[in-house]
């Protein structure tokens, strides 16, 4: 199965996501976790996107493509994936199904899972990341039981630059505005589901799970 999962910084995606690969047992493939990944192995992608990351600002497209691309190509992400990040504007949307459609494949779903500007920030202003392995916790929702370090690896948990509050609402008014675009687009394909994020974890990932059983 191939599925996509939409919503704004802070919605839940990373939650979630977890939530459905354990279930479907496909890939999580996080656009952040990729560029991460370019970061720390200092590559030339990886420098060029984090001049975008630390303003705040978002990768522009080619470079995003070019990383997710890259990533349908390993083994085993050919059988099904699960799409966090990306598409983020219609012309990402466009260009992942023509990706797909190279190797006769296509989205199963796309998820949007819808949240309030208060709920965002509230989220936000707790996540704490792994500076060595990416992992993600909330100081209220999600603990790490080490406190300031990383359950998986022992590295320092850490409040990213681009979860400051004044950067998150200019990451919203952007998201806002290129979005809206995508939703209309897989609502004609007609596999868009909206989900209702304000909710408890649980019950966000028992709506999916409801959908998924339609499918």
């Amino acid at each position: 199965m191939r599925i996509v999962l939409l919503g704004a910084p802070g919605s839940g995606k990373g939650t979630q996501a977890k939530l459905i690969c354990d279930y479907l047992k496909i890939p999580h493939i996080s656009t952040g976790d990729l560029f991460r990944a370019q970061i720390r192995d200092n590559t030339p992608l990886g420098i060029k996107a984090n001049e975008y990351i630390q303003k705040g600002d978002l990768v522009p497209d080619e470079l995003t493509i070019s990383v997710v691309k890259e990533s349908f190509n390993k083994e085993e992400n050919k059988g099904g994936f699960l799409l966090d990040g990306f598409p983020r504007n219609l012309h990402q949307a466009k260009t992942l199904q023509l990706i797909l459609a190279e190797n006769k494949q296509y989205l199963d779903k796309a998820y949007l899972i819808n949240v309030s500007k208060d709920t965002v920030l509230e989220r936000i202003a707790g996540r704490r990341f792994c500076s060595n392995c990416g992992a993600s916790y909330h100081v209220s929702f999600n603990p790490s039981k080490l406190k300031d370090k990383c359950e998986a690896c022992g590295g320092t948990l850490i409040h990213r630059n681009d979860d400051e509050e004044h950067i998150v609402l200019d990451r919203l008014t952007v998201y806002n505005k290129s979005i809206q675009p995508v939703l209309n687009y897989y609502k004609e394909l007609g596999i868009l589901e909206t989900i209702e994020g304000n909710a408890d974890a649980n019950d966000i990932f028992y709506d999916i799970c409801s959908s998924l059983k339609a499918v």
